[in-house]
């Protein structure tokens, strides 16, 4: 099958059975807009139908980031109405949710993140979920939604306790502190640190290495690391927060306010919480 048309994502095939995906938008740090976030949702259907294909690599295009989340100007304009509401983003069900959003795939294939730059918000929620992480030593890791008055609501707040425990995860949520790629590989969320220019190269080396094995196996021993993974159902917790707060902090003063603050470039000024 031919790939859907994309604009944002550019599609390239580094060796057999592997899928390169570049974020290419380095003018905004590969930020994401209402169309990216699109483009992801036809993207990964098609990848896992597409048989002659066993792995992904996601990347960011330019050396300064691998992707700086949501475009908060975007954001913005949709949260006070001014361009239509995405039902990708702003009320996922929890199928579409799992088959389009990266940060909550389940998915059948792996996926790999080549962070080769800054990788923030979204970016960080989107690198959480990958089954392997090779990381430039110059990159960095950090979740700022809290600063902005919105949270990262798309899947990496149960990803995260698995991974690094509910102290560690609860320092990267609650302060928004960037960590480097050293930190983050000493924390188990990285699987290689490499020089900048190594980055795709060592990203390439391993799905080669995974493409070389049985796709039958690839697919049976994914499905089995996901399930240990989730087991205690991290998408019940994601779907729970979202429907239980995340639609009344969507509703509220101090998410619009955050993001208008943001494309503003001013401080924000919060009322208090009314969840």
């Amino acid at each position: 099958m031919n790939p859907p048309p994309t604009q944002f994502l550019k599609l390239s095939f580094p060796a057999e059975r592997v899928l390169l995906v570049t974020m290419d938008r380095p003018e905004k740090l590969n930020a994401m807009t209402t169309a990216a976030y699109a483009e992801f949702g036809l993207l990964w259907p098609w990848f896992d139908a597409e048989p002659s294909l066993s792995v992904a690599i996601l990347t960011g295009a330019g050396h300064r980031a691998f992707c700086a989340g949501a475009d908060l100007a975007d954001w913005a304009d949709r949260q006070a109405g001014k361009t239509a509401p995405a039902p990708l983003l702003d009320a996922p069900s929890k199928e579409a949710a799992q088959t389009q959003l990266l940060s909550r795939r389940l998915g059948k294939k792996p996926v790999i993140a080549a962070v080769n730059g800054l990788a923030h918000g979204g970016g960080f929620e989107m690198v959480v979920n990958c089954d392997l992480v090779v990381a430039s030593r110059s990159a960095d890791f950090c979740l700022p939604e809290l600063q902005r008055g919105v949270v990262p609501i798309a899947g990496c707040l149960p990803r995260l306790i698995r991974t690094l425990g509910l102290q560690r995860a609860s320092e990267l949520v609650l302060t928004g502190r960037r960590i480097p790629a050293a930190e983050a590989y000493a924390w188990g969320l990285v699987n290689r640190v490499v020089e900048p220019e190594g980055v795709l190269e060592e990203a390439v080396r391993l799905a080669v290495s995974i493409a070389a094995n049985s796709p039958d196996a690839i697919l049976c021993a994914r499905r089995g690391l996901r399930e240990g993974w989730i087991q205690a159902d991290v998408e019940d917790a994601t779907q729970t927060t979202f429907e239980d707060l995340f639609t009344q902090l969507r509703s509220g003063e101090n998410m619009l306010e955050g993001m208008l603050a943001f494309k503003e470039r001013r401080p924000p000024k919060w009322v208090p919480s009314k969840l």
